[in-house]
């Protein structure tokens, strides 16, 4: 960590189709080598795809209940005492609840092979709506590391 200065925390700026904060920062999370155009297609695509695969049903939202679905509440984080490292439990700030899911969705998506990515973030993006999916599952493992270590709370500080 730096002992000169913080960081300054910029602010994402709104996407300019769908006025949405939360698709801007998944657009930053797909952007690869800064190629954001390329990452806008990807994630209009993937959003349109959820247009078409549920109707009646508005796409932003299901972006916004599959990032809040993957969201983990708890995590482990590495504490050294004493010699000793220890896995304490640590709840999420909640920038980085939404950084994480998003960060899951989008990694689980580009692991599935044989598909375009448009495909693959739709069905990962629909997966976690409905609570099933890969993102989830590595919540659910977040939490469960987080809750098998929960005797060593008492180091958090």
């Amino acid at each position: 960590m730096s002992r000169r200065r913080q960081a300054i925390k910029r602010s994402v700026i709104a996407d300019a189709k769908y006025n949405s904060v939360l698709v801007g920062r998944l657009v930053n999370t797909v952007m690869y080598g800064g190629q954001k155009n390329v990452a806008r297609r990807i994630v209009y695509g993937a959003i349109e795809a959820l247009a078409e695969k549920t109707p009646g049903v508005d796409p932003l939202e299901i972006v916004q209940r599959a990032v809040d679905n993957a969201k983990p509440r708890i995590e482990t984080k590495a504490r050294r005492v004493g010699g000793a490292t220890y896995q304490v439990p640590m709840e999420v700030n909640p920038d980085r609840q939404t950084s994480l899911a998003m960060r899951w969705i989008v990694k689980f998506a580009d692991d599935r092979k044989g598909l375009p990515m448009k495909q693959a973030l739709a069905t990962e993006l629909l997966e976690a709506y409905q609570g099933q999916g890969s993102a989830i599952r590595k919540r659910d493992d977040v939490h469960k590391m987080a809750q098998a270590n929960k005797a060593f709370a008492h180091f958090r500080w």
